[in-house]
């Protein structure tokens, strides 16, 4: 009982177990993304986008694939650039 054994969790505080930080990109969107991160928003954008076009845009005759190909535009330049 006397024994002053150190346990794993005691040593595990060494400078080469410092957190590795995970890496983003930084693109023109305010904050750090990742692939997954764009992609959600470019969903989240289309889904939004949809819902206006409907609403407004479609009652005086544009169709709803403009407002498709504009947001597959745009998700394209978030995913890649944002």
């Amino acid at each position: 009982m006397g024994d002053n054994h150190e346990t794993p969790l005691a040593t595990a505080h060494h400078e080469d177990d410092a957190p590795v930080a995970v890496t983003g990109k930084n693109g023109f969107l305010p904050i750090e993304t990742n692939w997954f991160d764009r992609l959600f928003i470019s969903v989240v954008i289309w889904v939004a986008m949809s819902l206006f076009w409907f609403r407004f845009m479609e009652p005086m005759g544009l169709s709803i694939w403009i407002s498709n190909v504009i947001a597959l535009a745009l998700a394209a330049l978030i995913v890649t650039k944002g």
